[in-house]
């Protein structure tokens, strides 16, 4: 709640960080926001937080989104959680008045697992858009309890008798339809994309007969390709696309290193196998291309959370 408090009362947040629900209905953010300026310009979607609790008090849910983007320790939780899922996850968090309710029974296209921070908080399980329960399930949520929602689950919250704060992280799942898409795609833009031949709609044989030869070439080149060429494809997409990780870096530029200075690796370190004489090193947000003689040092980093430079020396 304190952590609440202060986003919402006193770091200036701004939409879409924060927008307000409703009875199902999300309010316009006119209705909250306020002008400002800043060296001369204008400062949009700043959040009235006098208004956002008067909205509140009205029985208003307030919705933090993307905390995992400015609160350093949801920021970590969604850091490790990426790394040991393999998934992208998003984290939000939901303020509900005593008695209030923000969404309607919805269901969610990614997983869900929601922690309880603050109050009670009565779920309403429907079962799944493929399967609908014929009577709803209740789960009642109080600090220290964790729900778990598989994609699709239909399910609807309100809080009891005091405020209810609780997180949701979802879980935005990388599948194999999007795996397989990623590596068809180059293979049909290497087809020639020339015009179905005219007459085809008389003589479908025309038609036929191309798709056959088409087909063909497609599925042989499939054949071709090699999955271990696709996993370091995607090892490589996933673990060059994460948030950067650069808590401490203008302390670091304050300070000396010498060869035993005691250094934290800051976030991911992901060594490929080498290829050839060179290296590729995936650091989560980018990648490195080193020679390949610099391996076992790459190794030991990504082996340690803490080290001194004297430690990457060749015995």
């Amino acid at each position: 709640m304190a952590a609440a408090d202060e986003l919402l009362t006193s770091s200036a947040i701004r939409t879409p960080g924060v927008r307000i629900v409703k009875d199902g209905t999300v309010l316009p953010e006119s209705g909250y926001v306020r002008p400002a300026t800043l060296a001369g310009r204008s400062l949009t979607g700043l959040v009235n937080p006098k208004r956002a609790l008067e909205l509140f008090d009205d029985g208003a849910t307030i919705v933090f989104q993307g905390l995992h983007r400015y609160w350093p320790p949801l920021t970590r939780l969604i850091a490790d959680l990426e790394l040991a899922l393999g998934h992208p996850c998003q984290a939000n968090a939901y303020l509900t008045p005593p008695s209030g309710q923000g969404f309607a029974v919805h269901a969610d296209s990614h997983d869900v697992f929601v922690f309880q921070t603050h109050g009670h908080k009565v779920w309403e399980l429907h079962g799944s858009t493929a399967q609908p329960a014929p009577e709803p399930e209740q789960v009642t949520l109080e600090p220290g309890l964790v729900l778990y929602l598989p994609t699709g689950t239909r399910h609807a919250a309100r809080a009891e008798g005091s405020i209810s704060l609780h997180v949701t992280i979802g879980v935005n799942q990388v599948t194999w339809a999007g795996v397989l898409r990623r590596a068809i795609e180059p293979l049909l833009a290497d087809l020639p994309d020339t015009h179905l031949p005219a007459g085809h709609l008389d003589d479908p044989g025309l038609l036929r007969d191309g798709l056959a030869e088409r087909l063909t070439a497609l599925a042989d080149r499939v054949r071709g390709l090699d999955p271990d060429d696709l996993v370091r494809a995607e090892q490589q997409r996933f673990l060059t696309n994460r948030p950067s990780r650069l808590a401490g870096s203008l302390l670091d530029r304050a300070g000396t290193v010498d060869d035993h200075t005691p250094l934290r690796r800051r976030g991911i370190c992901r060594p490929l196998p080498p290829e050839g004489d060179r290296l590729r090193v995936l650091l989560g947000d980018r990648h490195l291309d080193v020679p390949a003689w610099l391996a076992p040092a790459f190794d030991r980093i990504a082996a340690s959370t803490t080290l001194t430079p004297a430690d990457l020396t060749e015995e």
